[in-house]
């Protein structure tokens, strides 16, 4: 188990470091077509940062592995949401964009809300509830939608977005990219591989493994992005960060691995999807608590528990 265990924390520096190449090729490359940075950072960024969840739930869809595909992205909503939220609002109490608050936090509980019902209501031909290849359409359809409103704001915003990735020569850009990408596929097939080893060895269920090891260490860009963005006070960023990835993960990530390979759903699931709408409800209703549109350091406190015990009550 030590081997699996270490090979487990190679894949998952292996997907931090291939997705920072990622970004920043990609960043170079935008910057080379003269694409502003406000886009860079809400569409190049923004998905590098969710580049490790998509390519792990690609790599465990084609093997068929539901619980781990499914637990990898509810379980880095919450992981994003009430841990790395919590931890950021920590640092430094949190300001939130009006927008943000009225647009893409009630974004982020439609996204927790139409997975819970594709769910509980989609079954496949042997009558097992599932998240088939229609649905994964129309979750595509709904980040479609999402991106429609990410163009409208920023045609109505002179909004910047400040990127601390270098400039890179075009080659050297392409090269970061295309290596960026190996990393992240070769890191995933370490975590997948081995953290399944790691379950089966345990006796535990992959949907454990998926919602706390796995979810964890896909996440990692985004505590990474958001703790530094706190402690330098872009409140913007570590709470776009984390809003955004959320979206992504759902209707981005979940809609490419089901049109891939349908997943078969465990009712246990629903749980998890039911305390991920709580959260996101939370946050919500902590923009008109104290200080207006901010989230204070009690609150992000209470993410921070809220998180430790979902772990407890997965654990035992």
């Amino acid at each position: 188990m030590l081997q699996s265990s270490l090979f487990v924390l190679l894949g998952f520096v292996i997907l931090v470091k291939g997705a920072d190449w990622f970004v920043s090729g990609s960043v170079s490359l935008a910057r080379h077509y003269k694409i502003s940075e406000l886009i860079i950072g809400l569409t190049v960024v923004a998905f590098g940062t969710s580049a490790p969840e998509l390519v792990v739930n690609i790599l465990s869809s084609l093997k068929g592995l539901n619980d781990v595909t499914l637990g990898n992205i509810v379980g880095s909503n919450l992981f994003n949401l009430l841990l790395i939220l919590g931890i950021s609002g920590l640092i430094y109490p949190i300001v939130v964009q009006v927008k943000t608050v009225w647009n893409e936090i009630p974004f982020s509980f439609l996204a927790a809300a139409v997975l819970l019902l594709l769910c509980n209501f989609t079954f496949n031909r042997g009558g097992q509830l599932s998240i088939n290849r229609l649905d994964g359409v129309i979750l595509l359809v709904f980040f479609g939608l999402f991106m429609r409103y990410i163009l409208i704001h920023l045609r109505s915003s002179n909004d910047t977005l400040e990127t601390d990735y270098p400039q890179h020569k075009l080659s050297v850009a392409l090269l970061l990219i295309g290596v960026g990408l190996a990393a992240l596929i070769a890191g995933s097939r370490l975590v997948v591989d081995h953290a399944v080893k790691i379950a089966h060895m345990l006796g535990a269920s992959e949907k454990l493994i998926g919602v706390t090891l796995v979810s964890a260490g896909t996440s990692l860009p985004e505590l990474v992005t958001s703790v530094v963005a706190a402690y330098r006070k872009k409140s913007d960023i570590a709470i776009g960060n984390i809003i955004g990835s959320n979206i992504f993960n759902i209707f981005l990530i979940l809609g490419v691995s089901s049109i891939i390979a349908p997943i078969r759903y465990n009712t246990s699931f629903n749980v998890d999807i039911l305390l991920l709408l709580a959260a996101t409800l939370l946050l919500f209703a902590f923009m008109f608590s104290g200080k207006k549109h901010k989230l204070d350091r009690w609150e992000s406190a209470l993410l921070f528990l809220i998180y430790l015990g979902y772990v407890f009550y997965l654990l035992r």
